[in-house]
């Protein structure tokens, strides 16, 4: 034989031997029945070969030249398949490396050499067709024939794999490769706790110190830096609970200080729940008077210490215990009275007070008025030379002294304090030859203030309580008495007042009427709100202010309470 045909006969072999080889290859792999779902194998934890191939579409043999012989067609199939399916390796391969999990060297280089191995089977089909001429071998057909259902069967394959993206073997013996649909990786649920604004922060709770502006100069000159609201305060004396809005005050602190800030008022008066013991009276009083002269005016600070019944000091701070004031009056000493008030002085003075409402200037002239062994005399010129002595001897101490009960009531059958009206059945020309007696006395003493009562007189003909008359006030008081000080109003807690008249008509009429200060109103916000808009309404003249006003810090500047 030819060397040539042995050459090709040679070649033919090798082609042959590849083909069962290959046929080998294919038959190991289980074959799915066609219309058998294969099983889809489980994602590895290996996420080398994880990616999703493309999935292969069934390929179109090229057809076949009629002179190739059944040999060379069946050789031509099967380098195709072989190549096809090494090419589909290759591409799912290469796939995999360029994934997001990190590539795997043996696999890249797997896919080179089964590139290699394809390049190299066709290389040998076209060799074999080139040099078999017309050869014709009747075993190499069978095998052909065999190859080609093998090459149906693969198709079939390649169709349920298509579809079911089964597990797929590839013609390479010594590597399997499975392609998978891709199933992303699990992300935990891990739920992120909601965000929530931040709770509000409450709006501080505390007090704002209220501004403060120092005022200084002489009393015209304070005058002019006073807002008309702050002239208005001033008008007033109030509790310490009235002024803090508190139940009971023994204490004055940054509350007190706020108050007395936002409510500049004229000044506070004292009872005996507020004295504790003498320490405590007089911090309190020390620290209300150094609040008030922030704004450089200071505090009337009063207590009713009229000695004997009423004495508020001596009962509750160990004062001196002096007698029921009608026991000097038997006696009726100029200079006991004095001594009186100027114990009196002395007592409270200590503490820092600096107002005291007594002496009583009343003439005892009805047994059964209110006031009893608190009155002097029932002897006018006794009265009046009691009042005098009282006053002086008070006034010697820095303390203002205050008379009372104007026009007098000591001829009252009745009780301010609880009853609806008190009336008193007076003319004129007996108040002016009894009840003004004392009250002149006390003027000529010095007397700095005089308190108007409630009391309504018949020979004043107005029907009003005397500290609303205009007539009690400022014809009798003002003009016929000639008082120049301070007029201020028994309190307006009582009955007859605050039982028939509100707040705020009370607290107008009784500045129209021509007083000075309100004593207690049983509404401080309301008197003072009222004054207010009288005053922008045109029914008080704001000079009618002023001129109250002016007798305050007068007497101020006389006690040292300014600057």
């Amino acid at each position: 034989m030819p060397d040539h045909l042995k050459n090709n006969l040679k070649l033919l072999l090798s082609a042959v031997s590849c083909a069962v080889l290959l046929t080998a290859c294919g038959t190991q792999s289980k074959k799915p029945e066609t219309g058998e779902i294969p099983v889809i194998p489980e994602i590895s934890e290996n996420p080398e070969n994880s990616e999703n191939p493309e999935n292969p579409e069934t390929k179109q043999m090229p057809d076949s030249d009629s002179t190739e012989s059944g040999t060379e067609t069946s050789l031509k199939l099967v380098a195709f398949e072989h190549s096809q399916k090494e090419t589909r390796n290759s591409e799912s391969t290469e796939s995999a490396k360029n994934s997001e999990s990190p590539g795997n060297s043996e696999n890249s280089t797997s896919s080179k050499q089964n590139g290699e191995s394809s390049r190299t089977t066709e290389t040998v089909t076209k060799t074999i067709s080139k040099n078999s001429g017309n050869s014709n071998n009747s075993n190499n057909s069978g095998n052909s024939k065999n190859n080609s259902n093998n090459s149906n069967t693969s198709k079939t394959t390649t169709k349920n794999t298509t579809k079911t993206t089964a597990t797929q073997v590839t013609s390479n013996p010594t590597t399997v490769t499975e392609t998978v649909t891709e199933i992303p990786p699990t992300v935990p649920d891990v739920t992120q706790p909601e965000m929530t604004e931040p709770p509000e922060v409450p709006e501080s709770t505390e007090v704002t110190e209220p501004e403060v502006v120092y005022k200084s100069g002489s009393v015209w000159e304070i005058m002019d830096q006073m807002t008309i609201r702050e002239k208005i305060y001033q008008l007033f004396v109030v509790t310490p609970e009235q002024l803090t809005d508190s139940s009971l005050a023994t204490a004055a602190g940054e509350k007190t200080r706020n108050a007395i800030h936002s409510r500049p008022v004229g000044g506070i008066i004292y009872f005996a729940d507020n004295l504790v013991n003498s320490s405590q009276v007089s911090s309190m009083l020390s620290n209300s008077q150094q609040y008030a002269r922030e704004s450089g005016i200071g505090l009337f600070l009063a207590v009713d210490e009229e000695g004997g019944l009423v004495a508020r000091c001596a009962k509750k701070l160990g004062t001196t215990k002096l007698s029921p004031m009608a026991t000097y009056g038997t006696r009726n000493d100029f200079n006991e009275a004095f001594s009186v008030g100027q114990t009196l002085g002395n007592d409270i003075s200590q503490f820092g007070f600096n107002l005291d409402f007594a002496p009583v200037a009343d003439v005892n002239l009805n047994s059964g008025n209110e006031l009893g062994n608190r009155i002097f005399s029932d002897d006018p010129a006794v009265t009046a030379n009691m009042v005098s002595g009282v006053v002086q001897g008070l006034q010697s101490t820095g303390v203002a002294a205050t008379l009372k009960h104007f026009p007098g009531l000591g001829a009252e059958n009745g009780n301010a304090h609880y009853d609806d009206a008190v009336h008193i059945d007076r003319s004129l020309d007996q108040l002016r030859e009894q009840e003004f007696i004392p009250f002149r006395s006390g003027i000529a003493a010095g007397s700095d203030f005089v308190m108007v009562s409630h009391q309504i007189v018949s020979g004043v003909g107005d029907g009003m309580p005397s500290c609303l008359s205009y007539t009690v006030c400022t014809d009798l008081l003002r003009d016929e008495l000639g008082f120049n000080g301070i007029i201020i109003t028994d309190s307006f807690q009582m009955n007859t007042i605050s039982g028939s008249y509100a707040p705020a008509d009370s607290a107008v009429l009784a500045i129209d009427a021509g007083v000075d200060i309100i004593l207690m109103p049983s509404d401080l916000q309301a008197s003072v709100d009222a004054l207010e808009d009288a005053v922008n309404s045109g029914r008080i003249s704001e000079s009618r202010i002023d001129q109250s006003v002016e007798r305050i810090l007068l007497e101020k500047e006389k006690l040292n309470l300014l600057g």
